[in-house]
């Protein structure tokens, strides 16, 4: 069983090409550029460079989102037409427990999260149990302050993780005091490997319904709505 993992879903390109339980291949770069144009000559070197043909895949596992609206839809669109083309099972998995998954050495809650502008975060909390990662907090798009509110009613210690911490890390030392601890730089970007092994035991999705977890309507649908409310009302 050879599994393709994608995750396009914010600045980071992740690409992973796993065999069982063996991480075979990663890609990962952290830049502004447009995925569009780069995700599938990545795809083809990694594959080439592993020595892995498209025939041998057997399932394509694709970060869901949330994160950058355009990114999402990247990764989301290329894997549901890999897996429509290849005939293989499609998955998507929570780009914020992709996060997750790396902090299994911490013993406490889990925060990952992704800047969504205007004092605004992607966010959910986590923790493992008995080695497995599970959702304490459902993911959601809050304020940074609502959000720091909230975890300030737990009694652990929480570990904030991910390339935008450092966008609200005041805020969250402000409320949360000595319970908030930083992950290091290494430790940042999201692992397209662990993307992968998330995805190795779980069902496949209809291809055809699935769609990216947005968490929040796009700004040009959310005013579109707010007009066709005013002309309601």
């Amino acid at each position: 069983m050879k599994i393709l993992a994608i995750d396009t879903s914010n600045d980071c390109l992740g690409i992973a090409l796993l065999s069982e339980k063996k991480i075979i291949g990663e890609y990962i770069t952290n830049m502004k550029k447009n995925h569009s144009v780069r995700v599938m000559p990545a795809i083809e070197r990694l594959l080439l460079d592993c020595e892995t043909d498209t025939s041998e895949l057997s399932k394509i596992v694709v970060a869901q989102g949330p994160g950058s609206y355009t990114g999402v839809r990247i990764g989301v669109t290329i894997a549901k037409t890999m897996a429509w083309s290849l005939g293989i099972p499609l998955v998507g998995v929570s780009s914020l427990a992709i996060l997750a998954q790396s902090a299994r050495y911490f013993s406490g809650l889990i925060c990952p999260l992704f800047d969504a502008r205007r004092g605004l975060i992607y966010t959910g909390l986590y923790k493992y149990e008995n080695g497995v990662l599970v959702k304490v907090l459902e993911d959601r798009n809050i304020l940074a302050s609502d959000w720091a509110e909230t975890l300030n009613t737990h009694k652990e210690s929480i570990l904030f993780i991910g390339n935008d911490v450092p966008l609200h890390k005041e805020t969250f030392q402000d409320i949360l005091q000595e319970k908030a601890v930083f992950s290091q730089i290494p430790e940042q970007n999201p692992r397209p490997g662990e993307l992968g092994m998330m995805g190795l035991n779980l069902p496949a999705v209809d291809i055809h319904s699935f769609t990216p977890s947005y968490l929040r309507l796009v700004e040009a649908e959310a005013k579109w709505l707010e007009k066709q409310e005013q002309r309601n009302d």
